[in-house]
This record gives structure tokens, sequence and C-alpha cells, in this order.
């Protein structure tokens, strides 16, 4: 199974392990190239039998995703957004990462908000660095999380929690995402590749039947996310009109989408609520 084609994202193998590394400058957003980058990626580790563990990363120590490409999303077509009553593309793009039996691990250093925090959401664990920042501020921009946020995430952390992130917007640390659940652990800055490594590589060599059948079994405790995600679509197609774009070209104008504005989104969005 070949990788070669893939534009924005490096992957390459060793001892069952898939490392799939996000290297998409500058702040590594995800875009148009990063999503069909991320269906064949999905697409291809599905059916790699050498591959029994997918490991996300990001070759940019400040970003792992910074978020969904705010341009994209403000030009999203209807038929991209879904139907009505059902989860969006996204959303079953997504889940695949969750129903596949091979497991998925995000290694979260730097930012994770929006997009890229719901990409984290979506793997079956989550390691972040100390220096991590993780968010879902899609409410300031006049929309909701759209790609399983309001659903994974009220999973892990509980509803209240959920909704601070959600509506509050503010950053989650990596101290503080472990805390809550947000992420399964933290470790320092230089222990993140190592500490994925050690454990991609110790879940790959279990039998790759068992650890299917393992995650198959825990998946069922919580199953029936179907109309979750369906009302989280409807309420994203809901949200995104003329009050969403012009919100996201304002934030666009403050600065956010640069690597500068983002390390200081509090401002920006601030900012926003000034208006």
């Amino acid at each position: 199974m070949g990788y070669d084609q893939l534009t924005t994202i490096e992957v390459t193998l060793e001892r069952g392990v898939a490392w799939a590394t996000v290297h998409h400058p500058p702040m590594n957003l995800w875009d148009r190239s990063f999503t069909a980058d991320l269906v064949q990626l999905i697409g291809g580790i599905e059916a790699d039998d050498g591959v029994r563990v997918l490991v996300l990363a990001s070759a940019d120590p400040d970003y792992f995703i910074a978020h969904a490409d705010v341009e994209m999303i403000i030009d999203l077509p209807a038929d991209a957004q879904g139907t009505p009553g059902e989860p969006a593309p996204v959303n079953l793009l997504l889940e695949r990462l969750r129903t596949m039996p091979k497991v998925s691990i995000a290694a979260i250093g730097g930012i994770a908000r929006g997009g890229g925090s719901e990409i984290a959401l979506a793997c079956d664990l989550r390691i972040a660095s100390q220096s991590a920042r993780l968010a879902q501020p899609e409410v300031v921009l006049g929309i909701i999380p759209g790609a399983g946020g309001t659903q994974r995430l009220t999973r892990l952390v509980g509803r209240a929690r959920a909704l601070e992130i959600v509506l509050g917007c503010g950053d989650v640390t990596g101290d503080e995402a472990a805390a809550i659940g947000y992420v399964n652990r933290v470790v320092a800055d230089d222990e993140l590749l190592p500490t994925v490594r050690r454990l991609a590589w110790r879940i790959a060599a279990m039998p790759p039947a068992v650890v299917a059948g393992a995650k198959a079994a825990v998946n069922a405790a919580e199953e029936d996310r179907d109309l979750g995600f369906a009302i989280e679509a409807d309420q994203f197609r809901s949200s995104l009109g003329k009050e969403a774009h012009a919100r996201m070209r304002r934030f666009l104008d403050l600065g956010g989408q640069t690597r500068d504005g983002e390390q200081d989104l509090t401002s920006i969005i601030d900012e926003l609520n000034a208006q």
C-alpha cells in the first residue's frame, strides 16, 4: 500500500505502526488538500494488512492541526454539508477511525483547535504534550463544531465541561486536558513521540484479531451516535449563514488563521465579541 501520493501527510511504516505526520505549512490547516489526503490516508490504512496502529502526529512543534480553513467553511457547498437528519460526510469519515479494527493514536503537540481537536477526538487514544493547547472555538465564528466535536467531547469530559469548552471558546492546556479526560495523558514535550512510539509498538505486537475484538466490545458500550451526529450536522447547517460568514471574515481580518495571530487567539476572540 503506497502513501507517496499524499501532499500534506508523510507516512512511514515501522513494526506494524503507520506514522502519519502532518506537514502542511504554515500551520497545518485542515483545508481541501488536507481533506483529500485524510480520505486517502484512512482508506489506505483500512486496506493495509501491514498496519495495526495508526499514529497521527505533526512535523510542526507549534501546531498539531490548527483548525479547519475558515475560507473553506465560508465556501462550503451545500452537498458537503450532508442531508438534513443525517450525519455530515465529515462525521462519517472520522467515524471510520473509531470503527475500523485498527487502533488510532493522536500525538498532540502544539495547537489543536476546532477541526484539529475533532480529528484528535476521533482517534481511539490521545497523548498530549505539556505545551499542547486544545479548543473548540467555533461559536465565536457564529457556527458550532461540525466534525463531531459536540458528540465526542461530551462523551469524554461530560456535559458541563463540554459546554464550557464549546461556549467559552478558550484553550485547554495539556495538563488540564488530561485532568478532565479530553486526552488520555500528558507528557513532557520531549517525551511525546517516545511515549506514543512505545504505546503504539506495544499495541501493534498484540494479536490483531484480539485487539479488533476488544475495540469492538468497548465501542459497543457507547453506541447510537448517529442521532447525535445528525443533530450536530443540522445545527451546523442552520448556523452557517450570513452572520456567521461576516464573523468569519472579521476573524480573518483580525489576523486569525495566521501563524502569529493563532498564538494569541484570546485577543482575537475579545475583538470579535466587542462588536
